[in-house]
């Protein structure tokens, strides 16, 4: 075995090992975890993020004291149609980890601010993209959209076009919004993907073949 492929399956080991410490210290928080693409994952009740990441942050054996990044993912398909995911950094011990939970549109998600003060802005967005709140945020408002956006843009059932346009009107001398108005249809065309690549010879390119010959 080369030592670059030891060394990976040293490392998964690791995680397989925290991801047992992890499930053993939070039985009732924990739903599973998964080790994948050396990577790992753990999959917790929304309703106990705080006691999780409190445990993550404070666990001598975790020591995740950086939260480096909090983010949505929307199924709409599904009850629960939202994933929140944490991702954390323990530089202590050199280790990353994710974690899920889901929620409805209508369910908070505790805020983990009282645990990570960079969960504010990080919520804010996730509120702002997806429509996800968070119970106990200080300040839940928008942070990337104008506070007078109507609905979520990172939803998948969100309007390309979305609802209104903003522009400048000189006369009034302010920024004015208004329905959005198309001056024809959505179409849809059903040719051939770009990335497919074309199954016929384009004007020119024999000229490359015979090169190549």
């Amino acid at each position: 075995m080369s030592e670059s492929k030891a060394l990976l399956r040293e490392q998964e080991q690791a995680l397989r090992e925290l991801g047992e410490h992890v499930a053993a210290g939070l039985p009732n928080d924990v739903i599973d975890w998964t080790v994948a693409k050396g990577e790992l994952t753990v999959n917790a009740l929304a309703d106990r993020i705080v006691k999780v990441l409190t445990f993550l942050r404070d666990d001598g054996n975790c020591q995740f004291a950086m939260l480096m990044d909090v983010c949505g993912v929307d199924w709409p398909e599904r009850e629960k149609r939202f994933d929140v995911v944490y991702h954390l950094l323990s530089l202590k011990l050199n280790h990353r980890i994710r974690v899920k939970v889901q929620t409805d549109e209508e369910t908070p998600v505790p805020s983990v601010t009282g645990v990570f003060s960079s969960a504010g802005w990080f919520e804010r967005e996730v509120w702002d993209m997806y429509g996800v709140m968070f119970s106990g945020h200080p300040d839940l408002r928008r942070i990337l959209s104008d506070y007078g956006f109507e609905g979520h843009a990172q939803r998948k059932d969100f309007p390309l076009s979305g609802y209104v346009e903003v522009r400048y009107d000189v006369e009034q001398k302010r920024v004015v919004y208004e329905p959005v108005q198309l001056s024809q249809e959505f179409r849809r065309f059903d040719f051939m993907s770009p990335w497919e690549g074309a199954q016929y010879v384009l004007p020119g390119d024999e000229k490359a073949g015979e090169g190549a010959k």
